[in-house]
């Protein structure tokens, strides 16, 4: 019996991580760093195609792997590897940090996961976040979401104001740089909206 086709009963046609079940979207994935000594069929996961684009994802979408609540109690050694993945990239969410400290693994498995560099500590890579919490990068444009008066001089900018090309602070998360009115000010994250 082929590899795909054991993966496939193992998890009953649906997607071991967040349970979707139309089989034309899943696909076998193999979980990378596998250690030599496990067996073909214990290093795949029977996954859809919203998990497998997620995996490389520079922002996944937080809502969608909620799933992990269920899915890190799996009894399947690369379903619980894939699943600590993905709770270390979502790390920066509440939700995530409190499912790692609940999850439990074998020491083996444990090295497995962690040895694609997920739990390294990433913290000279700040996240700068807008109001409602979507990433902001160098370059972004956003807008004022109110009437802020700009420190040291008596320019209030206000409400509704894009500001575009925007950089980022890299010692503070909170902070970014704009141009407003041809003036270069320093504006607080909580303050903007992405456009």
């Amino acid at each position: 019996m082929s590899i795909e086709r054991e993966v496939r009963k193992r998890a009953e046609e649906a997607c071991e991580l967040c349970g979707h079940a139309e089989p034309e979207n899943l696909g076998v994935y193999e979980v990378a760093k596998t250690p030599e000594y496990i067996e073909a069929l214990d290093t795949s996961i029977l996954v859809c195609t919203t998990c497998s684009s997620g995996f490389e994802a520079e922002d996944p979408d937080e809502n969608h792997w909620r799933c992990l609540n269920d899915s890190m109690w799996s009894t399947i050694a690369p379903v619980q590897v894939m699943a600590w993945r993905m709770l270390h990239r979502l790390k920066s969410f509440g939700w995530s940090q409190d499912l790692l400290d609940m999850m439990y693994m074998e020491p083996q498995q444990l090295d497995w996961a962690a040895a694609e560099g997920d739990a390294e500590d990433k913290a000279d890579a700040l996240v700068h976040r807008d109001a409602n919490g979507v990433v902001l990068q160098t370059g972004d444009s956003v807008v004022l979401i109110k009437d802020l008066k700009v420190k040291g001089s008596s320019m209030i900018a206000k409400q509704g104001t894009a500001v575009r090309r925007i950089s980022l602070d890299h010692e503070n998360d909170t902070f970014i740089e704009g141009k407003v009115d041809g003036v270069q000010i320093v504006l607080i994250t909580g303050y903007v909206k992405k456009l």
